[in-house]
Order: C-alpha cells, then sequence, then structure tokens
C-alpha cells in the first residue's frame, strides 16, 4: 500500500506522462475555438451569404463530429490511439489547407463557400479522432485506477482551448483577415506532430479480440445517458446566459459563462483525482446536486452577482460529473474497447448538445429565458436517477 506522499508523486508521474497528449487535445480545440467567433463574420461580410449559409458553415464540423464519433473510437482500437491522433492531426492540417483553397476563390463565393464547408466537415471528423484517440492514448498510458484524471485533464484541456481560441480568433481576424485563421488552422497541428512523434504509443489490439458495436453501447448506455442529462445544463449556459443577461440589463454578458468555465477548470485541477478514489458514479452523484443548486440558483437569481455565483457552482458540479460517468463507461468495457467506448460515450454529448439548444430556445421563446434554467436544472437533476442505478446494479454485481 502507498502512503500519502508517494500517491502524490504517483499523481504528478501520470499528469508528465498525459501532458503531450493534453497539448494534442489543447491544439485539436484551439484551432476550433479561434474560427467560432469569426466563421460568422468571414461567410456574411467577406463572401456576402445570409444567416442560413452561416448556420450552414458553422454546424457542418458539429455534425461531422457526431457521424465520426463511432468510427474514430474503433479505429483508435483497431490501428492503434496514437494514430488516432496523428489522424485528427493530418485532417486538421487537411482543413486548414481547405481554408486557404477557399480564400484563393472569393471571386467565386458559391465555390469558395462550398470548399469552406468541406473543410469544416474535415475539421470536425478530424475533432473526433484527436479526443477520442487521445483519451483511449492516455488511457493505455497509465494504470486502470487513474482513468478519471485522463478524463477530466483530456476535457480541461479542450475546455480551456475553446475559450482561449475565441479571442485569440478574433485578435487574428481583425488584425489580418481569414488567412490568419487559415494558416493557424494548418500549422498549429505540424508543430503537435512533431511534439508527439517520439511518444510511445499503445499497441492497438488483433482482430477477433473486439466487442461488438452493439455490446458496447449497451455496456455504455447508461453513462452515456447520465452525461448527456447533465450536458443540458452545461447547454443551458452556454447558449442563453448572454441573452439572460442582456435581458436583465446586466454586464459584462460573458461573465456567466466565463464563471461556469473558470469553475469547472479549477474543480478538474483539484479534485479530478475523485473519481478513481471513490467510483465514478459516487463523485458524480455528490457533483450532479451541486450543479442543480447552481442552476436554480440562476433561475432564482435578482443580481447579476447571484446569477454569476450560480453558473460558477454549475460549473463546478459539472466538471466531474462528466468524467465521474466517463470512469463508469470504461469500467464497463474491456481495455480493447476503450476507444469505441469513449467514441459512443462523447456522442452522447454530442447528442445533448444538439437536441438541447433548440429544445431549450423553445422554452425561452414561449416561456421567458429565466424559464430555459429552471428546466435545465430539472433535467439535470434526472442524472441523479440514472447514477443511483448504475450504483444499485453495481452493488449487486
Amino acid at each position: 500500500m502507498s502512503d500519502f506522499p508517494s500517491g502524490k508523486s504517483e499523481s504528478s508521474s501520470v499528469l508528465v506522462t498525459l501532458m503531450p497528449i493534453m497539448a494534442a487535445v489543447l491544439v485539436g480545440f484551439v484551432i476550433i475555438g479561434v474560427a467560432l467567433p469569426v466563421l460568422p463574420l468571414h461567410v456574411h461580410d467577406d463572401l456576402g451569404f445570409d444567416t442560413f449559409v452561416v448556420g450552414l458553415v458553422a454546424g457542418a464540423q458539429f455534425a461531422a463530429s457526431l457521424v465520426s464519433r463511432i468510427w474514430a473510437g474503433s479505429y483508435s482500437d483497431r490501428r492503434g490511439a496514437k494514430q488516432g491522433v496523428v489522424t485528427g492531426l493530418i485532417g486538421a492540417v487537411a482543413a486548414g489547407l481547405l481554408y486557404l483553397l477557399s480564400l484563393m476563390l472569393v471571386n467565386m463565393p458559391v465555390l469558395s463557400v462550398a470548399i469552406l464547408l468541406t473543410g469544416r466537415a474535415v475539421l470536425g471528423g478530424a475533432e473526433s479522432f484527436i479526443i477520442t484517440g487521445a483519451v483511449a492514448w492516455g488511457l493505455g498510458l497509465v494504470d486502470r485506477e487513474h482513468a478519471g484524471k485522463v478524463i477530466a485533464w483530456a476535457g480541461t484541456a479542450m475546455f480551456a482551448s475553446m475559450a482561449l481560441g475565441g479571442p485569440v480568433g478574433t485578435v487574428l481576424y481583425t488584425s489580418t483577415g481569414f488567412i490568419s485563421i487559415a494558416l493557424t488552422t494548418a500549422l498549429l497541428p505540424l508543430i503537435v506532430l512533431l511534439y508527439i512523434a517520439r511518444m510511445p504509443a499503445v499497441a492497438p489490439h488483433q482482430h477477433g479480440e473486439h466487442s461488438s458495436l452493439a455490446t458496447v453501447m449497451r455496456a455504455v448506455w447508461w453513462p452515456g445517458l447520465g452525461a448527456a442529462l447533465a450536458s443540458i445544463g452545461y447547454c443551458a449556459i452556454l447558449a442563453f446566459s448572454s441573452l439572460f443577461y442582456t435581458e436583465m440589463h446586466w454586464h459584462p454578458v460573458w461573465m456567466a459563462f466565463t464563471a461556469f468555465g473558470l469553475a469547472l477548470m479549477l474543480a478538474r485541477t483539484v479534485a479530478g483525482h475523485l473519481p478513481d478514489r471513490f467510483g465514478g458514479a459516487r463523485v458524480a452523484l455528490v457533483f450532479v446536486v451541486i450543479q442543480v443548486a447552481g442552476m436554480v440558483l440562476m433561475w432564482l437569481a435578482r443580481t447579476s452577482l447571484i446569477a454569476s455565483f450560480g453558473a460558477a457552482l454549475a460549473g463546478f458540479g459539472y466538471s466531474l460529473v462528466y468524467p465521474g460517468l466517463g470512469v463508469e463507461a470504461v469500467s464497463a468495457t474491456t481495455p480493447k474497447n476503450r476507444g469505441l467506448a469513449m467514441g459512443i460515450y462523447t456522442a452522447f454529448l454530442d447528442i445533448a448538445m444538439a437536441i438541447g439548444s433548440p429544445g431549450l430556445g423553445w422554452i425561452g421563446g414561449h416561456i421567458g429565458l429565466r424559464a430555459v434554467f429552471l428546466f435545465g436544472a430539472m433535467v439535470v437533476a434526472c442524472t441523479a436517477a440514472v447514477v443511483c442505478r448504475l450504483l444499485f446494479t453495481g452493488e449487486r454485481s
């Protein structure tokens, strides 16, 4: 049995092992984040298209991500998780080159936007391979009892890079136009490819050792459902907090999302080990209660300070619900299927975001934006029932 100091040393060793993989995730999502705030400006102002085409170009990436999740997971299992990350980074470079090609044809807007749309779809597929391969790679490099750290830290790198990418992309676009976004998308993944080239790979499992898609889906279904329900709260704050603040005349309008993100990253940094130590489902049950409390506080808030505190509380709670349930998903499958399991598990988040945004928007339009956070809290609370089922079946097995 190891004492506490050696446990701290082991945790530091895990962090050092995972750093290059987290760098790949960071870059993979920075190049997504830099484009998000400026794509509408480029498509609308530079190419002259309406909001429908803007939405089409922006949404192509997320649709491609969802479609490619299972493929990315299966590929990582059969060809190796490192190869999955490498494939994703190469895909990101290709997306950047397509961005550049679209810029060469701005005098033919229809052809230019078609190529840009293709680049967005390629980037969506690349994102699936990067995040799914990175988690599977990390799980293969460290002991199984550190699965929660791998999932939590990968998510933290993803979240931080999306937050960083927005302001960086805005500065780049304002300074030099969309060409700087295209060059960033093409060049950053090349740098990471050189960085991870010497990292040890995890040998893929041979054919005949893999469970069927249906078998892995059954194993991941309940943790995935719980994660999807909890993610509706994240969706509510991401999509509607700025509109709510604007309606209430609170400033700055981005404060709720910033508070959510900072609390989430802080919690994962200081408490990311808890799912490994106490069990993913137990930790998820505690933290989902915190998340619900934060959402309810946002619904009740009459000042921006209280609303922002509620958002921070929700972020703190959500921080370990997703990795906690991710530990349950990984534990329910064999190591040779970890890539497919994480691909399916991540797809639940994609589906939640795809359904949650319009659903919450309908509620906000008919009942009011404040009701979005109450409804979000009610959906998130359903996660507790899923977690209780996981705990009950786990104790019986």
